[in-house]
C-alpha cells in the first residue's frame, strides 16, 4: 500500500495541498487528474520523496520498490540505453556490483564467499539472470531496436531517449508505478502496447495523463486533485465525467423527483458496469462499479470553457480540391501525389508516420508554405479558421487579451465593443481582470485558448486544427472535442488525442511518400483494417 498523509504544500500564499489523506491499493490503475496547475505533478514527486511537504508524510508498505519515470532526458548521457533501462532496478543493480566486487578481490576471504553466495540467491530472485534480456524485450516492446541498446544516451534522438526512461521506469515489476505523461513522443502502437503492459499489471500504477482514450484503458479509479483537497473515485476518466455531469444536472433540476433521479444515477451506473467488459479492465473495473453506491457520486467543481463554433453561412457543394499535391524537406519526400476532394458533412483526421507531413499540408492549403508540386482549391462559400501547431508568431506584441482580439475581429462584425469581445473571452475562461493581461505573459494553454477566442469570432463553417490539444488542460480537451462533434460545419484534424480522433472524424486520410490512404470509417475501423495495415506497410516503403 502507499499513502499519504496529512500533505500540506504552500508557495508562499499559494496551498497546493491541505493536509491530503489518501490511500492507494495494489491492484488498482490511479489516473491522477486535475486542471493545469493543480498540483499533480508535484503530488507524483511528493509520492516519490522528490518534492519535501511543509507538513505531512508519505508510508509505503515496507519491502515494496517504487519506479518513477524520470523527466530529466540528460540524466543518463554517459550510460548505454540497456544499462539505463537495468538502473531502473536500484536494489538488483546494487547486489549485482557487491557481489561482483567480491569476486574481484583478490584477497577476498572464505566469509566474503559466502556473502557472495547469498548476493547470489538474491540476485536470482529479483530476476537478475535474465535482466538483460528483459531490459531488452521492453525496448522493443517501445519501438527501440536492438542495434541502439549498446549506444549511449547522448547519442539517440530525443524521442527515443523518452521509451527508453519508460522502459527503466516499467522495468523488474516495481510495487508501485509512478508515470507522469507516459504517452508523450509515443506512436498508436506503441501506446496501445503501453495500454495492455498496465490493464493487466498487478500492482500499483499512478499515472498523469492528458490522453483520455489512454486513461479509459488502464484506469480503475480517478484521483482529482480539485481545490487543494485529492479525492478518489470508481472508474475510468469517462465513467468520473459523465457521472458528475449527471450528478450536476442532477442537483440543478428542481422538477425531478428524488426517487427519479435515484433512479437515473442508478441505471447509468448499471449500464457503465456493463460496458466495462469490453475494456482492457473488464473484471477489475466491472467489480468496482458493481459496488459503487450513488452517494459516491459528486459533481465536479471544474469549469469547462464553452467552445461552440457558429458558422455565418452553409458551406455550398464546392469545398476543397486537392490535386498531385507534393511536398519534401531537408531531402525527405514528406507526401506525394495527394488529390481528393472534400464533400458536405465531412469531418477529416489526418494521419501520417512522418510528423511533419501533416502540418506542412496544413501550412500548404492555408497560403502558409509553398507546395513543390501540384494545387489546391477552396470554394467560394468557405469560411475557415486555422489552429496552426506553433502560435508564437501570434503572440510577440505586449496587447492586453482584449487588443489582441480586437485585431482578429471580421469585416462582418459593426459592433465589436468591449462587452462583444468580453464574450468570446469568457468562453475561453478569462474573465475580470484576465482581459488585461498581456499576451507576452500568457502560459502555452492560454495561448491556445487565446486562438480558440480568435477562431470562434471568425464564424467558421470549416475549422482546421494541428495537434489542436497541445497544452490544454482536460476540461479544455473535453469542450474543445464536444465542440467540433457538434459543429455543423466541416473539420480538418490531427491530433495525439485518440478520443478526439474517434468521435469527431468520419473520413480517413493517411499522407504518405507514395500518395494518400483515404477511408471512409472512423479512426478505430481505420487502425484496425487489414486492407489498411498492408496498404501502410506498403506506401512507406
Amino acid at each position: 500500500m502507499l499513502s499519504a498523509k496529512n500533505i500540506t504544500l504552500a508557495y508562499g500564499k499559494r496551498v497546493l495541498f491541505d493536509e491530503v489523506n489518501i490511500n492507494f491499493i495494489k491492484g488498482n490503475c490511479y489516473g491522477v487528474i486535475g486542471a493545469n496547475g493543480a498540483g499533480k505533478s508535484t503530488f507524483l514527486k511528493i509520492l516519490s520523496g522528490e518534492i519535501e511537504p511543509n507538513k505531512g508524510y508519505v508510508e509505503i508498505t515496507p519491502g515494496e520498490r517504487m519506479a518513477v519515470l524520470k523527466q530529466n532526458q540528460f540524466e543518463f548521457d554517459n550510460e548505454t540505453v540497456l544499462n539505463t533501462v537495468l538502473m531502473g532496478h536500484k536494489k538488483m543493480m546494487e547486489v549485482m556490483k557487491a557481489k561482483d566486487a567480491i569476486y574481484l578481490d583478490p584477497e577476498a576471504t572464505e566469509d566474503d564467499y559466502m556473502r557472495a553466495s547469498e548476493l547470489e540467491a538474491e540476485f536470482g530472485e529479483m530476476g537478475g539472470y535474465t535482466a538483460e534480456s528483459d531490459a531488452a524485450s521492453f525496448l522493443g516492446s517501445l519501438g527501440v531496436t536492438e542495434e541502439f541498446h549498446q549506444t549511449l544516451m547522448k547519442d539517440i534522438p530525443g524521442n527515443m531517449k523518452v521509451r527508453v526512461l519508460l522502459a527503466q521506469a516499467l522495468f523488474g515489476n516495481p510495487d508501485i508505478l509512478l508515470l507522469d505523461e507516459p504517452t508523450n513522443g509515443l506512436d498508436i502502437e506503441t501506446i496501445g502496447w503501453l495500454e495492455n503492459f498496465l490493464a493487466d499489471y498487478p500492482n500499483i500504477v499512478l499515472v498523469v495523463s492528458h490522453d483520455r482514450h489512454f486513461l479509459d484503458s488502464v484506469c480503475t479509479h480517478v484521483a482529482d486533485v480539485d481545490r487543494s483537497k485529492i479525492k478518489t473515485f470508481t472508474g475510468n476518466y469517462s465513467f468520473w465525467y459523465e457521472s458528475s455531469q449527471l450528478m450536476s444536472r442532477q442537483i440543478n433540476d428542481k422538477n425531478k423527483k428524488t426517487e427519479e433521479k435515484r433512479q437515473a444515477l442508478l441505471d447509468f451506473i448499471a449500464r457503465f458496469s456493463a460496458n466495462a467488459s469490453k475494456s482492457k479492465q473488464a473484471t477489475s473495473r466491472k467489480k468496482a462499479l458493481e459496488k459503487l453506491t450513488i452517494e459516491e457520486i459528486e459533481p465536479s467543481n471544474r469549469k469547462y470553457p464553452g467552445i461552440i463554433f457558429q458558422p455565418l453561412r452553409e458551406v455550398g457543394n464546392q469545398i476543397l480540391n486537392v490535386e498531385n499535391l507534393s511536398k519534401n524537406l531537408d531531402g525527405r519526400k514528406l507526401f506525394d501525389k495527394v488529390s481528393f476532394s472534400i464533400n458536405k458533412g465531412e469531418k477529416i483526421a489526418f494521419l501520417s508516420k512522418d510528423p511533419l507531413a501533416v502540418t506542412n499540408f496544413f501550412e500548404i492549403i492555408n497560403d502558409k508554405v509553398a507546395a513543390d508540386a501540384g494545387k489546391y482549391e477552396w470554394g467560394t462559400t468557405i469560411t475557415k479558421a486555422y489552429l496552426p501547431y506553433e502560435n508564437e508568431e501570434f503572440f510577440k506584441g505586449g496587447d492586453t487579451l482584449m487588443d489582441w482580439l480586437r485585431q482578429f475581429v471580421p469585416a462582418h462584425v459593426t459592433d465589436a465593443d468591449e462587452p462583444f469581445l468580453r464574450g468570446f473571452l469568457g468562453k475561453m475562461l478569462f474573465s475580470g481582470d484576465d482581459i488585461m493581461k498581456k499576451t507576452n505573459v500568457l502560459s502555452g494553454g492560454e495561448k491556445v485558448r487565446c486562438m480558440i477566442s480568435r477562431m470562434m469570432l471568425q464564424n467558421p463553417n470549416l475549422v482546421i486544427l494541428d495537434q489542436p490539444t497541445n497544452h490544454l488542460d482536460l476540461e479544455s480537451i473535453q469542450s474543445f472535442n464536444e465542440g467540433c462533434q457538434n459543429f455543423p460545419g466541416i473539420v480538418l484534424i490531427t491530433s495525439h488525442d485518440h478520443t478526439f480522433m474517434q468521435t469527431v472524424a468520419n473520413r480517413i486520410i493517411e499522407l504518405t511518400p507514395n500518395g494518400i490512404i483515404d477511408r471512409l470509417m472512423t479512426f478505430d475501423e481505420y487502425m484496425e483494417d487489414k486492407r489498411v495495415k498492408e496498404l501502410r506497410a506498403e506506401m512507406y516503403n
